[in-house]
């Protein structure tokens, strides 16, 4: 067997992960969900398309735990209290009824299915239960990339209770699909029902807890430590991050809920150099997705989907149209203000992606019977979700008028300026020209609002501070900033500016 070489190795990886950099690009162009993309290149490159072997479940596995550890504590740090405590309530039954009614419904009707109409497929009940509890958890990472890329937001505080959901239900699944693995592996010594759930609950507050205390442990350490180098700051929440999911696994927590909640206390916290390690695990977070899409597409072998093709197709929709809306309006009937058409928003948006991928693995690991029609099985189901569903989300959130246009917050381009999060503030950028200039070329002639300043003109490549009776030239760049959106947007229509670039911090 010939040696490859660790050149050629890294070669083929970066050619990888350069052609999904830009399939991102084209997925947000045209409403292709980013994880499907990433999984279609890792397999057009596998056993069935250039030829590239990657069987190893094991790596595949770890692969895919450090990724969704590093995952889900990047979408805690990015989650702000003040979004998600109006619906933290229907978010966290969501994430926990609302799993649990979705792995059972479903794994009832799979037990149907394999049993009854598809008798080639035969699943036990408590494999079909198996099967359903590694589908049950949502994704949210793809479905808000493709409303974000369309300029689509939502109504009703929908994005934050959709957030809050997906990045807090992945301990659920994964606590059933251990339970029920447990279960089968140790069947024929009598199953223990009570352990089983007393374990559930346990491994849930224990997660749940030391996410919090650790993740207060670890602002008051970054505070206190002082490195003496200021891009160590990153790797510390980085090995932060790690010692929290790690450390919790090991006291009989459920690491992936530390690690978000940790993730959640330490994003709405002060810490120091917070906005450059935010930055950091964002970028952290992209190169772990990639890493765990491609992996992942690298592992499944198209032709063997072709056999569970007929059952993975009736559960699909199974769970698009019965078995996820079931779950949601079930979970949200102490809610009686929640409208109908945001349920069925909701239920539409119950997006298989990575994770239960990855969860699939932990059958196979475990040698499972079954445990390679429950992957394929899985595999075909996600890639139904991510087409059916994960294509349509913006059209079905304006067909059920949840749909509102997004405020088009656009990087600048010549200022790279940023402000705390603590200093709420809107910045945007003029680029002046003899129209705007019309009225006379001092800067104390722009009709700017009160509570709005210009701070900074970029002139050719020199930046300098303006004063009011500064002289103004065409294609001079022009900082403003204030704490007045609506007096800023009336500066526009009276400069006479339909396009231009904001942020908001």
């Amino acid at each position: 067997m010939p040696t490859i070489s660790i050149e050629s190795i890294l070669l083929f990886i970066s050619v990888l992960f350069i052609i999904s950099l830009f399939a991102t690009k084209a997925g947000s162009r045209f409403g292709v969900p980013v994880l499907l993309l990433f999984l279609g290149i890792g397999m057009a490159f596998g056993v069935d398309g250039f030829g590239i072997s990657f069987d190893n479940y094991l790596v595949a596995q770890g692969i895919g735990t450090i990724a969704l550890c590093i995952i889900l504590f990047s979408g805690g740090l990015d989650t702000k209290y003040s979004e998600i405590k109006p619906v933290a309530a229907q978010g966290v039954i969501l994430a926990t009824l609302g799993v649990l009614l979705t792995a059972f419904v479903t794994g009832f009707f799979i037990y149907y299915v394999t049993n009854y109409l598809l008798p080639f497929i035969r699943l036990s009940m408590l494999e079909s239960l198996l099967l359903a509890s590694v589908m049950a958890s949502t994704d949210s990472a793809s479905v808000f990339s493709i409303l974000r890329g369309k300029g689509v937001s939502l109504k009703n505080n929908l994005k934050p209770m959709l957030e809050l959901e997906s990045g807090s239900n992945d301990p659920t699944a994964y606590l059933l699909t251990i339970v029920f693995i447990n279960l089968i592996m140790n069947s024929s010594g009598g199953t223990n029902y009570g352990g089983a759930v007393l374990s559930f609950f346990l491994q849930l507050i224990i997660g749940a807890l030391a996410g919090y205390y650790l993740g207060k442990f670890a602002v008051w350490l970054i505070n206190k430590m002082e490195l003496l180098n200021d891009s160590l700051y990153p790797i510390l929440l980085l090995t932060s991050c790690i010692f929290i999911f790690s450390l919790t696994y090991f006291i009989q927590g459920n690491g992936y809920l530390a690690v978000y909640i940790a993730g959640l206390v330490m994003g709405n916290s002060k810490f120091v150099h917070k906005r450059s390690s935010l930055k950091f695990f964002d970028g952290l977070a992209w190169l772990s997705q990639i890493m765990m899409f491609l992996a992942l597409g690298l592992l499944v072998n198209p032709h063997e989907l072709i056999p569970v093709a007929g059952g993975a197709i009736l559960i699909a929709f199974f769970m698009i149209l019965a078995g996820r809306p079931i779950s949601v309006f079930i979970s949200l009937l102490p809610f009686r203000r929640m409208k109908t058409n945001d349920k069925v928003f909701v239920s539409w948006v119950g997006l298989r992606g990575a994770v239960p991928i990855i969860f699939a693995i932990l059958p196979l690991a475990a040698g499972v019977p079954n445990a390679k029609i429950i992957f394929n099985i899985v595999f075909f189901v996600t890639l139904i979700s991510l087409l059916v569903q994960g294509t349509t989300i913006t059209l079905v959130a304006k067909w059920l008028g949840l749909s509102k246009d997004a405020e088009q917050l656009e990087n600048l381009q010549d200022f790279d300026v940023e402000f705390s999060d603590e200093i709420k503030s809107t910045m945007t950028e003029i680029s002046l020209n003899e129209e705007i200039l019309k009225e006379g070329n001092l800067l104390m002639n722009l009709p700017l609002p009160d509570q709005t300043l210009a701070v900074m003109i970029k002139r050719g490549d020199k930046y300098f501070i303006p004063k009011g009776k500064t002289e103004l030239e065409p294609n001079d760049k022009l900082l403003v900033i204030t704490n007045d959106e609506d007096a800023l947007l009336q500066t526009y229509n009276n400069l006479g500016i339909d396009h231009y670039t904001m942020r908001r911090n």
